[in-house]
């Protein structure tokens, strides 16, 4: 039976890969942006494009170039606040009832350098606790690593991480991966994972002759629980055979590939023969604010060009709730719902 729109979204859902740095509203960048002295001119709607990303981009590097309008209003420690608030308002209208948010606090700092690692999670944490008690949804949050940065600067952010390991549930390692070896962030990842935080690492998105070794790497290198994306590993045999073996997930997000040109149409996309092939996947929306998305339209490409049914969908929340990285004791609460 085919879904609706209003039925999709009214599946009960698990999404483990949502940045929350890029989960701001349109709306509240029109509201914010003339207060923060950035010019949206006499007709806002006319620079959508300058903050959103709603048709494919020439490749990632393109979109996360983009990412930095959107890093120009997180400007103070209410905004993060409020950013992190509607996130979550946005995923629970969406009937996201366990929700895991990850963002890189360099990527913040950068552009805002009085905000502080601490002043910017403790910001987001308010964030949180808030829409926890108002919606009573369970969320979590990852910590990135930008791969783009200095081996040094990542031991700094990983030490932030792990002084508040209560506060984090695991590392992650984003950014392009073309150019940036894994090998020399072994290190800080081996010291996160033995402070007792996971592990999950962006690899294998983009089209690329290493894609399949990035993979592997990722895994036997860094100790990933889980990759982020993941999706050319339906061009090596060896790898997806790794991912059933271990039981590592694809964190999969059918608009971002399209939109990063990681496949050229949905058709193209691998998400149906990587479930058919065992392979576990779990569905996700990436950056839904810059993507003017929810979660649902992912929903909605897996049904339309791929088929998924609703028991297709209740396999896939069912591993993602497994294979979330939130305490036991904190999501048990929703076990009768996906279990």
């Amino acid at each position: 039976m085919k879904l609706t729109l209003p039925q999709l979204r009214g599946l009960p859902k698990v999404e483990l890969h949502r940045h929350l740095d890029c989960s701001l509203r349109w709306s509240t960048v029109t509201e914010l942006a003339p207060q923060l002295g950035i010019d949206l001119g006499q007709v806002p709607a006319l620079l959508r494009t300058d903050f959103l990303i709603t048709d494919q981009m020439k490749d990632l590097e393109a979109v996360l170039k983009k990412f930095l309008n959107t890093q120009k209003v997180l400007a103070s420690d209410e905004i993060l606040e409020r950013l992190a608030f509607e996130a979550c308002e946005d995923a629970y209208n969406d009937n996201v009832q366990l929700l895991e948010l990850r963002y890189a606090p360099t990527f913040i700092a950068d552009g805002h350098p009085d905000l502080k690692y601490d002043r910017i999670h403790q910001a987001f944490m308010k964030g949180l606790s808030r829409a926890e008690k108002k919606f009573g949804m369970v969320t979590g949050l990852i910590g990135i690593v930008q791969r783009i940065k200095s081996v040094e600067e990542a031991q700094k952010v990983v030490d932030f991480f792990i002084d508040h390991k209560s506060e984090y549930l695991a590392l992650d390692l984003a950014d392009n991966e073309d150019g940036f070896d894994p090998k020399p962030f072994a290190p800080v990842f081996e010291k996160a994972r033995k402070s007792g935080l996971h592990i999950t690492v962006h690899s294998g998105e983009t089209p690329h002759a290493d894609a399949g070794q990035w993979i592997l790497d990722s895994i036997n290198i860094l100790g990933a629980e889980r990759i982020g994306h993941g999706i050319q590993a339906i061009h090596h045999p060896s790898v997806m055979e790794t991912l059933k073996q271990k039981q590592i997930p694809l964190e999969v997000c059918p608009l971002s590939n399209w939109l990063t040109q990681a496949f050229p149409t949905f058709e193209d996309h691998p998400l149906r023969k990587l479930y058919d092939l065992d392979v576990p996947v779990t569905i996700n929306s990436d950056d839904p604010g810059v993507f003017a998305s929810t979660l649902t339209d992912d929903y909605e490409i897996a049904q339309r060009i791929h088929g998924f049914s609703v028991e297709d969908f209740k396999k896939v929340n069912r591993l993602a709730y497994n294979k979330s990285f939130v305490p036991e004791v904190k999501k048990k609460k929703l076990e009768k719902v996906f279990l």
